[in-house]
C-alpha cells in the first residue's frame, strides 16, 4: 500500500511540518554536493551505537541526513501527509518537542539492538524514526480517518480509502516482521526497522500528554421564578 493523501482536513497551515521538510531537503542536498565526502560526512553526524559517547550529538543530527533519492523523498512525502494534522493536533512547540522525543525513542532502540546483534558501527540515518512516531499519533487521534492509497495485488493496481487505524496498523506489524526476520543480518546494515518500531512506540505512549484539548465552555444558567 502506497499512501497517496490522507482525507482529513486540518486548521492551520502546519508551518512546522513544512519547516521540517525544508531542513531534510537542504541536509540532504548539501549532502550529495559533497561528492567523495558524502560518506565521511553520514559516519561523521549519522548516529553510530559504539560512537555515541564520544560522539552525543549525533543522537539529533542522524534524524536530518538520509542515504540516496529514495529515502529522502519517501520519508518527506509520509511526513507531508501525516505531519500536519498531527502538529494541528498538538500545536507548534509542543509538535517539534514531541517528534525529536519520537526520534530520540527511536534511536533508543535500534542503538540497543545494534549492541546486542552486533552493528554498533554502522550509522543510522535518517527522520523515519521520528515520523514513525507521528503514525502513532496520527492513529491514536485519527483512527478513523481515511488514507486515500494505491494498493497492489500482484499485477492488479487500484485506489482504496483505508482507514487510518487499518493501515498504520498493517504498517506497524510489517515492521515488526521485518525486524525480526532481518535480527541475524543486522551486523550488514540495511533498514532500521527498530527504528521505526521504537519511533512509534514512543509516539503511542506521549501522543494523549502533547495534544491540545480545547476548553469547554461553561454555561451559566439563569433560573427564574
Amino acid at each position: 500500500m502506497l499512501p497517496l493523501r490522507d482525507i482529513n482536513r486540518t486548521r492551520n497551515l502546519p508551518i512546522v511540518t513544512i519547516l521540517l521538510i525544508i531542513i531534510n531537503s537542504a541536509v540532504w542536498i548539501y549532502s550529495v554536493t559533497l561528492g567523495a565526502g558524502f560518506e565521511s560526512f553520514i559516519r561523521e553526524f549519522g548516529l553510530v551505537p559504539k560512537n555515541i559517547i564520544n560522539n552525543p550529538i549525533t543522537i539529533l543530527t542522524h534524524m536530518f541526513l538520509h542515504g540516496n533519492w529514495f529515502h529522502i523523498i519517501s520519508n518527506m512525502w509520509v511526513l507531508w501527509i501525516f505531519g500536519d494534522n498531527v502538529e494541528d493536533a498538538m500545536g507548534k512547540l509542543r509538535f517539534i518537542i514531541f517528534y525529536l522525543l519520537c526520534g530520540l525513542g527511536a534511536a533508543a532502540l535500534q542503538v540497543g539492538i545494534g549492541f546486542i546483534f552486533g552493528s554498533s558501527d554502522i550509522p543510522m540515518v535518517g527522520a523515519s524514526g521520528a515520523i514513525s512516531g507521528l503514525l502513532g499519533a496520527y492513529m491514536k487521534f485519527f483512527p478513523g480517518a481515511r488514507i486515500l492509497s494505491l494498493v497492489f495485488f500482484f499485477f492488479f493496481v487500484s485506489f482504496a480509502q483505508i482507514p487510518a487505524i487499518i493501515f498504520i496498523g498493517f504498517w506497524f506489524i510489517s515492521q515488526v516482521i521485518n525486524g525480526i526476520l532481518t535480527l541475524p543480518f543486522a551486523g550488514i546494515g540495511g533498514v532500521a526497522w527498530w527504528a521505526h518500531i521504537g519511533g512509534f512506540l514512543t509516539g503511542i505512549y506521549l501522543c494523549k500528554k502533547f495534544r491540545i484539548y480545547p476548553r469547554r465552555k461553561k454555561v451559566f444558567i439563569v433560573k427564574y421564578h
